[in-house]
């Protein structure tokens, strides 16, 4: 609504009128003076009016409450005790903030919204798992990781064989994606989860410190290519680790043929410490976060059938059979 006008200049308007004017509700006009923003002046009956500044001013704390400034930055703004640019440059970050925070949620509802199937009651805890991991900063998120990998690898030499793994480890994107997708919001509720087991810890504890201090498993280790291709075969075609084609199996994996009844042993207990699915796993969830190439076939069932195979193959039981 226009607002009067006496000889084309403004006069002074109540709080009515300058609520219809200015489309503001007139609450959050006496709001704004009586916190000193709109300055009002009262009539004869001691109503409030609003003259030529007050108008003007109205505009300016309108369109900076609109732009999402808060009471205390606006005050600033009307006392030049900070610019408008300063203001609004630390505006710009924080919208930026909430931005990336929207987008995960976004990808938790998107995830949320593909497993549910209507009739059950989705896991509330893992609803709020979701949301809660999503909204973390990447220095929370990274503290999770830092924390776990701190006490796998706690007094192990930095120079000692198989700790620079605690670096790869650590390997959490410096942020998550600005639109992360629901897999990548899975993954990270996953691997926080995943870190967060006391059984997984001590497992990778147990793992570290024997890597780091027993050659005897530096000595025994296997080639992934051959393991793969033999064992990987004979698990996929249903062979029993204690049979005499598992046995043949295993002499054409390199380093098994002519080994002792003891070593065959020691080997198969080596593997069994350092294979286990959910080291493995953890790789491939930080390989989602990370944007890494897709993951081939899990490789971990292929090394515990060849250490089921070392326990159980008789030495110089072996077979043309495939």
């Amino acid at each position: 609504m226009t607002a009067p006008r006496t000889d084309d200049h403004l006069v002074t308007l109540t709080i009515g009128q300058l609520a219809r004017r200015s489309e503001v509700p007139v609450r959050t006009l006496r709001f704004w003076s009586d916190e000193g923003l709109v300055p009002a002046d009262r009539n004869g009956a001691g109503h409030r009016v609003y003259g030529p500044a007050a108008v003007a001013r109205l505009d300016l704390v309108r369109t900076l409450r609109e732009l999402g400034l808060g009471l205390d930055d606006v005050r600033a703004v009307l006392s030049r005790r900070r610019g408008v640019g300063e203001i609004a440059a630390a505006h710009v970050r924080a919208l930026d903030d909430r931005i990336r925070e929207l987008r995960a949620q976004r990808a938790v509802c998107t995830l949320l919204a593909r497993t549910g199937d209507g009739d059950t009651p989705p896991d509330e805890r893992s609803v709020t798992l979701m949301n809660d991991l999503a909204r973390l900063s990447a220095a929370q998120r990274q503290h999770l990781i830092d924390d776990f990998v701190n006490e796998a690898f706690a007094g192990i030499d930095a120079g000692a064989p198989g700790a620079g793994i605690a670096t790869a480890m650590r390997s959490m994107p410096a942020e998550l994606p600005d639109d992360p997708t629901p897999e990548q919001v899975g993954a990270w509720v996953e691997l926080a989860e995943l870190v967060g087991d006391p059984g997984f810890r001590a497992r990778c504890r147990e793992m570290a410190v024997a890597g780091a201090t027993v050659s005897e498993h530096r000595e025994r280790q296997a080639d992934p290519v051959a393991v793969a291709e033999h064992a990987g075969g004979a698990l996929a075609a249903g062979v029993d680790p204690a049979s005499p084609a598992a046995a043949a199996a295993l002499e054409r994996i390199p380093g098994v043929a002519g080994l002792s009844v003891v070593d065959r042993a020691a080997w198969a207990d080596t593997v069994d410490l350092f294979a286990d699915r959910r080291v493995e796993r953890y790789w491939t969830l930080l390989g989602v976060l990370n944007g890494w190439p897709p993951a081939r076939e899990p490789t971990i069932p292929a090394f515990e059938w060849f250490a089921a195979a070392l326990h159980a193959a008789p030495v110089g039981q072996s077979s043309d059979q495939p």
